[in-house]
């Protein structure tokens, strides 16, 4: 795992191998920041199912403002910590379940990064409890990273692209 733009362009990060990990590839990752880079600076980013923290140490990387990481794994957060002392930068960690985390923050967000387990429906549901609790900014983005193309609505936002990367989609929503 790397960083493909930013200050910290071309550092390697530490990482680790399990069946249950599934980084966002180096190729979607440098496509979706292309496609965010005129929302990354000074954002406000949530980089939800964070795993490593991937695509948050990216956007600190690209001058986010503030990166909010969550996941569940406290294996996955202590290599994030790592991450985070090597580019010797902060961010806010969080080790909840994301309907947890979704349900109790009091920051709204520029750009969310969605990358549950494939497979899991937690996508839908996290989108869900964004739209409605409006955690996401007037003009902000969402981001689901899934398996398969995105079918079905959810109230509150709209769906605007749709991207493939290898198995990765990448779709992309924002407030209606």
């Amino acid at each position: 795992m790397r960083i493909v733009g930013g200050k910290f362009r071309g550092r390697v990060l530490a990482s680790f191998k399990g069946k249950d990990v599934r980084p966002t590839s180096d190729r979607a990752k440098e496509a979706l920041f292309n496609i965010l880079a005129p929302e990354i600076s000074g954002a406000n980013v949530l980089d939800l199912f964070c795993g490593t923290g991937g695509i948050g140490l990216e956007a600190l990387s690209r001058g986010a403002d503030l990166v909010v990481f969550n996941d569940v794994s406290a294996d996955s957060l202590a290599i994030l910590r790592k991450n985070l002392a090597l580019l010797r930068t902060d961010a806010k960690i969080y080790n909840l379940d994301y309907a947890a985390l979704l349900d109790r923050i009091d920051v709204t967000f520029d750009v969310i990064y969605i990358d549950p387990p494939y497979k899991s429906g937690f996508g839908a549901d996290a989108l869900r409890r964004i739209a409605a609790r409006r955690l996401l900014n007037t003009g902000g983005v969402a981001v689901l990273e899934s398996d398969r193309p995105w079918e079905g609505e959810i109230e509150g936002l709209v769906r605007y692209d749709e991207r493939k990367y290898g198995i990765a989609y990448l779709t992309f929503f924002t407030p209606d």
